[in-house]
């Protein structure tokens, strides 16, 4: 007899998905929270007897059960935890643990795609190709290397994974892996799926107009509340705003927080577990306990939004030849130029700023960082070059 622990996310069920397939009836399957994990293995050491197999997907438990699981593996019970995440790598010292961040060939790893490589290994596990396309699906978009691949495939099968229940998705996938040649969704889950794909876009747009901007130690975060589609709305507003190192989505409902990041050289993964969570480099998350709130949401109640850069312009644009115009909330305006196209400058009410910067992103990302300045609309730009220009005449 199997149990699966595992978690309540895609690559969590996808584990389980994949543990149904391999063991069948055999198999108890229980989907957890990161805050629920440790009291079903409470109650598993204290209830189950060592016949049945303990298997842990895609979560870490407390110091406490640790050396339980290791009391309980010595004195003959059999247990495999097997995870991806870097903070993870300490049950690597267990013989009962099996923590990959990332593979040989330097792909980064899932939870389902290394307990697929285990159970086909172990030939608990016939391989198939429409397994293997399910698999690299899901590993895809825990990784997020399916936007850098632009494989919407691997978003849209997370958006169908929370369009419907998870005992659902579970007998679909099923159904569908045991019989298909190849992983694909059916006509009715394509059209719900371009219908999703616009609620959620709708969805950002509405958010983009609710984000501040907030200084959180050494870093600069944009901190959103909402409780959908937060991988979605954290990659987008990411992009959108790239002089932030974070963006943080708070779900004040389910006491939780979510990092994203799209810079290779912000590691979200710290700033979780500063706050007992933990995850990925570019995706985390954790329990938002006395220490997170007041610093993301009673610090930025009072906030307002960013403001939004003028779309549309003609005139005003980055990085031009004549400059580009930004201003502030104080109504401070700010020409960000170049004179040789190798160094920027930045005046503040025509007063040259004392720094320099070798491109226009790195200039804009200050004057973004530190002045909080969007980028004005063309007919403020005019009236502030035919001033310019009256100011020099006189």
């Amino acid at each position: 007899m199997f149990k699966l622990l595992s978690h309540n996310d895609l690559d969590g069920v996808g584990c389980g998905i994949l543990a149904k397939l391999a063991f069948g009836n055999d198999v108890k399957v229980r989907y957890n929270s990161i805050g629920s994990l440790n009291r079903e293995v409470e109650f598993f050491l204290d209830n189950e007897g060592r016949d049945t197999f303990l298997i842990i997907t895609d979560l870490s438990v407390n110091e406490e059960n640790e050396k339980r699981l290791e009391d309980y593996y010595q004195a003959g019970g059999k247990v495999q935890l097997i995870d991806h995440h870097q903070t993870a790598l300490r049950y690597n010292e267990y013989e009962w643990g099996h923590v990959v961040v990332e593979d040989k060939e330097g792909n980064l790893t899932s939870a389902t795609s290394l307990l697929y490589q285990y159970l086909t290994e172990k030939d608990w596990l016939k391989p198939s190709t429409a397994l293997e396309e399910f698999v690299e699906l899901i590993r895809q978009y825990d990784t997020w290397e399916w936007e850098k691949n632009e494989n919407e495939k691997a978003q849209h099968l997370n958006t169908l994974f929370y369009l419907i229940s998870i005992d659902e998705f579970e007998e679909k996938m099923i159904e569908r892996l045991k019989h298909d040649e190849h992983f694909t969704f059916d006509s009715f889950e394509e059209k719900i799926l371009v219908m999703e794909d616009d609620k959620i876009e709708r969805y950002i747009r509405r958010k983009r107009r609710e984000l501040v901007q907030k200084k959180v130690g050494n870093y600069y975060a944009g901190v959103v509340f909402a409780e959908s589609y937060h991988s979605e709305l954290g990659n987008q507003l990411g992009k959108e705003y790239p002089h932030l190192d974070y963006i943080a989505i708070l779900n004040m409902g389910g006491r939780r927080m979510g990092f994203r990041t799209i810079h290779d050289e912000v590691d979200v993964s710290e700033v979780a577990s500063h706050f007992g969570g933990g995850g990925h480099k570019k995706a985390s998350g954790c329990t938002m306990n006395d220490e997170a709130y007041q610093l993301f949401v009673a610090e930025t109640f009072h906030l307002d939004p960013i403001r939004e850069d003028a779309k549309r312009n003609r005139y005003n644009l980055k990085a031009s030849s004549f400059g580009t115009l930004y201003q502030n909330r104080l109504d401070q305006f700010f020409l960000l130029y170049t004179e040789n196209e190798m160094d920027w400058f930045i005046e503040k009410e025509n007063q040259l700023l004392v720094e320099k910067f070798p491109s226009f992103e790195e200039a804009e990302r200050f004057l973004k960082r530190h002045y909080e300045a969007w980028l004005t609309r063309d007919e403020q730009f005019v009236s502030f070059l035919m001033e310019r220009a009256r100011n020099r005449n006189v």
